[in-house]
């Protein structure tokens, strides 16, 4: 019997699923249906198990990310949600870190918090920094609590008491006692959720983890439902932010694990690619309908980080939105996708996004009520998309609708053509993500100049070269399925898991055997989660140290060497400290002590990087299958470009720009001055010309 794979990916405007299935993959993209996201998921796999010729029996894993727990944060739809704490810490989460996001600007408003203050709940008790208990908990009040929230309907608690990643012992009682009152499967602790230092941050994310429960266990649910009804008794995987894959389990436990699930699997599907391509520095680059992704791959490894904001107010500012630690793959997300609306403000500026069409109604081009032009009505206008092969001629494109959207929002208030305003479309936005690249590489310390770009994503290879040309990169790589990325990522995802523990050691005082306990601890929690979704495989393990100078307000994520440490412990983190800092910064501080104050252990299925794929030889490119005047997106003129099939061109073969290689869900734009052609892989390399 063939046993299949499916991977399936829900953005806010596509549904998009590949199938595995005896070595050959096959892809299809859905609206997504935002009221019930599963529909969208039942009818694409129907239709591409059909396609496969096999059934849903015949699947063996079925591997799933979404945006579901995303999108209800940012549109406060979650569940009505009640924070239980410590007397006197009802008001922290409104609190947050005294500062103003934007200092200067007398307008600034903070997004509300997500918990208001008649849903927050003090219970007595305390316990210390160093996990001793300084008031013992009152149970009676933490019944009284529950009664009163039972009584008023609550739908999920979030229970965050101080210091309890020391001491979880006040947490887990309160739990107990809640549960006589609320479904216990609705309630999120801190000390399991976020168990780390820094308590507005492990208030924050634990709010955000129960504010989301309900709904995802609902929907997981029905999802199951579905795929057993179609006949899949395959178990269901989630994607993690961190780029590895867990139980649904887990993810019912912790879904705000989730919430950077689909690109993160872009993001393993770019270090697969670059480990095969042998790229050792790499930008990669998702544009989909919704938002546009960006992250930086150095020695086939995507940056990490344990930060994330959510739904921010202000577009880039950091500290306006609502932060959750978690680890995930470190990435910048911006509202610039195929469906993000362009409008032009009070100084007469073309302005695109961070808003976005969507897939109801969806660009005006969709023919589904929409009347705003997005970015994919620019590229109709500019004619970079057939109409008539648009997600595999799935969609049929109405181009006079596009036109007029241009012109009633953008050519006419600037007295120009719809072409020029279309251009004018383009162009914002790919500078606003260029930007955007910019900014994410040196707050890392590096730069995005002679990188590679891995570009994927149904929007992505449009505008990839000339994004390109922006941040003065000269080679540009479109893998094959680059429409349906994301969800190829996840097939090449490891079932994984990261554990967290926050404990203050000085190097100076370094105690060996003590972090070799807590590594252990750590280990063997991690080790519980995984081996649910790989019983028997090998497992790896990568340590992580936050440290930084004595006195220093945040720490630098450290990679530390494997364990067990012993003498020479303190020498070996003070080291990779020193190397990580001066990476960041360009020097280091001699003789100011050095710190760690939080410890992760990242365990996963081993997974071995792809071999390196030899060169293929040239070959002759075959003639086009057409020619079709378009906008160049660089100088702005009308050129002839031709068109070819993707499914035609050669490994080694190359075409010169401008052209457009047209696949089912993607097309692939080649401006003038470049060339391009697939590897011996099959993905195309995009090239400048050399002068």
């Amino acid at each position: 019997m063939t046993k299949a794979r499916l991977a399936v990916d829900i953005g806010g405007t596509f549904t998009d699923l590949v199938l595995e299935v005896g070595g050959r993959f096959l892809s299809t993209k859905l609206l997504t249906t935002p009221d019930a996201p599963e529909r969208a998921v039942l009818e694409g796999a129907r239709t591409i198990l059909a396609q496969a010729g096999i059934g849903a029996g015949d699947l063996a894993l079925v591997i799933h990310g979404t945006t579901l727990a995303t999108n209800a944060l940012i549109e406060r739809k979650g569940a009505r949600t009640a924070l239980v704490t410590t007397q006197g810490f009802r008001d922290s989460l409104e609190i947050a870190y005294e500062h103003r996001f934007e200092q200067y600007d007398l307008y600034m408003e903070r997004p509300p918090p997500l918990v208001e203050r008649p849903w927050r709940y003090e219970v007595p008790e305390r316990i210390a920094a160093d996990g001793d208990v300084l008031l013992a908990m009152d149970d009676d009040a933490v019944a009284r609590i529950g009664a009163e929230l039972a009584a008023r309907g609550a739908e999920a608690v979030a229970l965050c008491f101080l210091h309890a990643y020391q001491n979880d012992a006040h947490e887990r009682r309160a739990r107990d006692i809640l549960a006589r009152f609320v479904a216990p499967e609705l309630i999120a602790i801190s000390s399991e959720v976020c168990p780390e230092i820094r308590e507005y941050d492990r208030a924050s994310t634990t709010v955000a983890n129960a504010y989301v429960l309900p709904l995802m266990e609902r929907y997981l649910g029905r999802l199951e439902a579905g795929l057993r009804a179609l006949g899949s008794t395959a178990p269901l995987l989630l994607m993690m932010s961190s780029g590895g894959i867990c139980t649904v389990e887990t993810a019912r436990r912790f879904p705000i694990r989730l919430v950077e699930s689909g690109p993160a699997g872009g993001a393993i599907l770019a270090k697969l690619i670059a480990a095969a391509s042998g790229i050792d520095r790499a930008l990669a680059f998702d544009m989909g309908g919704t938002t546009a992704k960006i992250t930086l791959i150095d020695d086939m490894q995507p940056q990490q980080a344990r930060h994330f904001e959510i739904a921010r107010a202000a577009r880039f500012v950091k500290g306006s939105g609502i932060p959750v630690r978690i680890p995930v793959i470190d990435m910048v997300e911006i509202g610039a996708g195929g469906g993000s609306i362009a409008r032009v403000d009070g100084l007469s500026r073309i302005t695109v996004g961070p808003d976005s069409a969507g897939s109801a109604p969806g660009p005006a081009c969709y023919a589904r009520g929409g009347t705003m032009p997005t970015v994919t009505d620019a590229d109709v206008v500019l004619d970079w998309i057939d109409p008539a092969r648009f997600a595999g001629g799935q969609i049929a494109l109405d181009a006079q609708a596009a036109t007029r959207a241009v012109n009633a929002t953008v050519a006419t208030p600037l007295a120009m053509d719809a072409r020029a305003a279309a251009h004018g479309i383009t162009e914002i936005v790919t500078e606003t993500m260029a930007s955007a690249a910019r900014v994410h590489a040196v707050e890392n310390g590096k730069e995005t100049a002679g990188r590679t770009m891995i570009a994927f994503g149904g929007a992505a290879p449009l505008h990839a070269a000339r994004m390109a040309q922006k941040l003065g990169i000269h080679r540009v790589l479109i893998p094959v399925g680059a429409g349906v990325g994301s969800a190829h990522g996840f097939l090449g995802a490891p079932i994984a898991y990261e554990v967290v523990r926050t404990r203050l050691m000085p190097l100076s005082a370094f105690d060996a055997p003590a972090v070799n306990t807590i590594f252990t601890a750590m280990r063997a929690e991690a080790e519980a989660v995984v081996r649910l979704g790989a019983p028997s495989t090998a497992l790896t393990d990568m340590r992580t140290g936050f440290m930084r100078y004595r006195g220093q307000g945040h720490e630098v994520p450290v990679t530390l060497p494997a364990g067990p440490y012993g003498a020479e412990g303190a020498a070996q983190l003070r080291a990779a400290f020193e190397a990580a800092y001066h990476a960041l910064y360009g020097r280091i501080i001699p003789k100011l002590e050095i710190e760690v104050l939080t410890w992760t252990l990242a365990l996963s299925e081993a997974h071995a990087l792809p071999a390196r794929v030899a060169a293929a030889p040239p070959a002759a490119a075959p003639r086009p299958t057409g020619t079709r005047s378009i906008t160049d997106p660089g100088s702005g003129a009308r050129v002839d470009a031709a068109i070819h099939d993707r499914t035609a061109l050669p490994p080694g073969s190359r075409i010169a720009g401008p052209a457009i290689i047209v696949e089912a869900e993607t097309s692939t734009l080649i401006p003038s001055g470049w060339h391009a052609g697939p590897d011996a892989s099959g993905h195309i390399i995009i090239e400048r010309a050399a002068p």
